[in-house]
């Protein structure tokens, strides 16, 4: 990491400011090279967590106005020495200060690269690096409050407690084995499953929250189904605020898949509103039908909406088949009108059932509670300590499958030498969880999905 590194680490589009991010043994005297204080002072003089106000200068000549600011290592982002140069927020401007700085010495910073800096240097560990990605990601307000627990070392605190009750026990069961004839107090058969016994409860308890983790972080892919003219479309409208999917009384208006993401219940949902379901002699509406079907089979939550106004018919019936089994909610359009629909049918295979108005825009709320309710979200606790992604699920499952076999062993018999195996077999792939222990190949591929300047 001998190389200075520089990126935007503002968005690519005109702001109010563009921030250029500069790490490295010659960060300082980089930002030097670009940047004329007002008072003619020297960056190199100033303190870390300290600012300048400026000058940028661009082949010699002043070319913005701007505010520099210095980081000391070990105490920046980075744990390297960091500048920061805020100038006025223009693509072009900004584009010619980084170009400035590559000039005075730096090199351009791959994906990922200060955040990967920040772990190689101690400063973070793999859970918290990667609370970074989802941090910057988060579209729903519960997705937002893990990720930043999760910054702030939530999971690592979780992990590392189960890492160094395994470690102790490894290292008392070593030095009982390697060292028969020292004065070792043996560690007891019933003290040591009673340490792998907390150890696997506490590893179960995040896998077994992993599916409402993954709820709150990534967001669910739900379609809206029905047959035509129940108010699918407006629905969809109504969810996302805007006229996303055109209404008419026409049946068949929607011919493919229209897609929103928007926020309910404090979940990020990625809505398809789908064809309306019934039989069609038009092939563009045929093949728009058996998208919708597709849709339905993949989503991991229906909305099937149903017209209370009306009495159901043989695509309504064909719908609620369609959803047995699936995490599904029917929803009862047209509540303002006078209900004809039976709902016998739908109470037997739906999960939750609500009755709204799209046209007077009621019972959303109620909607809402349904879906927080039926995903496992309504009371989730952000703050606790939760797995954000399949790697960190599988190194858990990795662990918790070892200290289960450890506890099998000790139930059989097995000798300390050989439980040891398991229970370092454990604690390795807890390391790996935290990066301690990670591969090269794991920790370039967790860092190549970061944005360029993070």
């Amino acid at each position: 990491m001998s190389t200075t590194i520089a990126a935007i680490a503002t968005g690519n589009a005109p702001g109010g400011i563009g921030v250029i991010r500069i790490s490295g043994e010659k960060a300082i005297e980089i930002a030097d090279a670009v940047f004329l204080p007002l008072d003619g002072s020297s960056l190199s003089k100033l303190k870390g967590y300290r600012a300048k106000y400026g000058n940028i200068i661009i082949e010699g000549e002043k070319a913005d106005n701007a505010v520099a600011l210095v980081f000391r290592a070990p105490r920046s982002y980075t744990g390297e020495d960091v500048a920061e140069l805020s100038v006025h927020g223009g693509l072009l401007m900004v584009k010619k200060t980084l170009e400035a700085v590559f000039a005075a010495g730096a090199v351009p910073a791959e994906a990922g690269e200060f955040t990967k800096r920040a772990f190689l240097n101690g400063k973070i560990d793999l859970t918290q690096a990667e609370s970074v990605a989802e941090l910057i990601s988060a579209e729903g307000e519960q997705a937002l409050k893990a990720s930043y627990n999760a910054l702030q070392g939530a999971l690592s605190t979780r992990i590392n407690s189960v890492l160094q009750k395994l470690l102790d026990a490894s290292a008392l069961m070593a030095a009982w084995v390697d060292y028969p004839d020292e004065e070792i107090p043996e560690l007891s058969e019933q003290e040591l499953e009673k340490t792998l016994s907390c150890c696997k409860a506490e590893l179960d308890e995040l896998l077994e929250n992993y599916e409402n983790a993954k709820t709150v972080t990534k967001g669910v892919d739900t379609a809206i189904a029905g047959r035509p003219n129940v108010g699918k479309s407006s629905l969809m409208n109504l969810l996302t605020g805007t006229e996303k999917s055109i209404v008419t009384h026409i049946e068949g208006t929607t011919r493919d898949i229209v897609e929103e993401d928007i926020t309910l219940g404090g979940i990020v949902l990625h809505l398809k509103d789908t064809a309306g379901i019934r039989r069609s002699d038009d092939l563009v509406e045929s093949i728009g039908i058996e998208k919708a079907n597709k849709a339905i089979e993949d989503a991991r939550l229906v909305l099937a909406v149903f017209d209370g106004g009306e009495k159901e018919n043989e695509y309504d019936l064909e719908l609620a088949e369609k959803c047995k089994g699936k995490t599904s909610i029917a929803v009862i359009n047209k509540s303002d009108l006078e209900q004809k629909l039976d709902t016998s049918f739908i109470e037997n295979a739906f999960d939750k059932l609500v009755f709204i108005s799209a046209k007077n825009d009621e019972g959303i709320n109620e909607l809402s509670d349904a879906v927080s309710e039926l995903l496992g979200v309504k009371d989730f606790d952000t703050s606790a300590p939760m797995l954000a992604n399949l790697r960190q699920k599988q190194n858990c499952k990795n662990a918790c499958d070892s200290i289960t076999e450890a506890l099998e062993g000790l139930s059989l018999g097995v000798t300390y030498d050989a439980l040891n195996v398991m229970i370092d077999a454990a604690a390795d792939e807890l390391l790996s969880l935290t990066g301690r222990k990670a591969t090269s190949e794991v920790v370039n591929n967790i860092f190549s999905k970061f944005c360029v300047g993070k």
